[in-house]
């Protein structure tokens, strides 16, 4: 079931408390292409400059990457430089230049119209409401956002939570927009504005799913010893998430149960495992379903146990 991906393609720097890396392949639609491309097609909404590097573009090619959205302007690709912190959960934004990015307005292709699934990967929320203008059939929609649109756009934000079915977002930035200490409290918000699920990304502590008809589920994350780069985490998760919906048949109401939801979350935090292991999309190249398997496998293992107890007076 083919997925239509917006959002930013860049050429990142990259610096970690060990090493510092240039012109990375980055962008949140760069990272949930990748992820998401293991499951089925992509077809991907973005904009590059002509500096952009053709290896990039056949890598995706290989990969069931529809670039028939993706233009390429004259001009300088998107780029960001960054710092990470020794925790590897914080980081400093150095530089910032936009480049072609500067101008770019989504244009959906005729033959994308079609996609049931659709991501609206972090970029203004002005940009996400053009694309869901141009997909009125789409069957599930998901956004994702940053804390840069809720303190500046956030009229707007909020129109596009209005029109979406799922929701991720961070734990961090549910406090920053309902102003509300608990979580739980903080996603009730959400519902109020018509959303049916909110994922909440807890980073190295996984993510919680939460249903507007009550559904609650936490996953655990994939254990790692060493994280290399943790930038694109959150867009692998939602490649991880969407990739696995686009495998599932939903119900004759065209919905997802909540148990496909809750399966989706912990294959969002596998991607997003992957993701961490190497700079840029490199740990996301060169694994396989089989891969992915392997680690559902050892999370399922890791997070059972035994329903059974019976509380003892000592």
């Amino acid at each position: 079931m083919p997925i239509l991906v917006v959002g930013s393609v860049a050429l990142d720097t990259v610096e970690t408390p060990f090493t510092k890396q240039e012109n990375v392949l980055g962008g949140a639609a760069s990272y949930f292409a990748t992820a998401a491309s293991l499951y089925d097609r992509v077809n991907l909404v973005g904009i590059v400059g002509s500096d952009f590097p053709r290896e990039h573009l056949d890598f995706w090619r290989s990969r069931s990457v529809n670039l028939a959205g993706l233009q390429i302007h004259e001009g300088k690709t998107f780029h960001w430089h960054g710092r990470y912190h020794m925790d590897m959960n914080t980081r400093d934004t150095l530089d910032t230049q936009l480049g072609v990015f500067g101008d770019f307005h989504p244009v959906v292709p005729e033959e994308y119209t079609q996609s049931p699934l659709v991501f609206l990967a972090n970029i203004q929320p002005e940009l996400q409401l053009e694309v869901l203008r141009q997909m009125p059939k789409a069957r599930l929609t998901v956004l994702d956002s940053m804390e840069l649109w809720i303190n500046i756009a956030r009229p707007q934000l909020t129109e596009v939570m209005k029109q979406v079915d799922i929701l991720l977002i961070s734990e961090e930035e549910v406090r920053q927009y309902t102003n509300q200490a608990s979580i739980l409290t903080g996603v009730k918000h959400f519902f109020e504005l018509g959303l049916k699920y909110v994922v909440v990304k807890l980073g190295s502590y996984g993510a919680l799913l939460f249903g507007a008809d009550g559904t609650y589920f936490s996953a655990p994350a994939y254990p790692l010893e060493e994280i290399a780069d943790p930038t694109g985490a959150g867009d692998s998760f939602g490649g991880g998430f969407l990739g696995y919906l686009s495998t599932v048949d939903p119900e004759a109401n065209g919905r997802y149960t909540a148990d496909d939801l809750k399966r989706a979350v912990v294959h969002g935090n596998i991607l997003g495992s992957f993701a961490c292991s190497k700079f840029g999309i490199d740990g996301l190249v060169s694994i396989t379903l089989a891969d992915i398997a392997a680690r559902y496998n050892e999370l399922v293992r890791y997070s059972h146990f035994d329903p059974t107890w019976s509380a003892t007076r000592v």
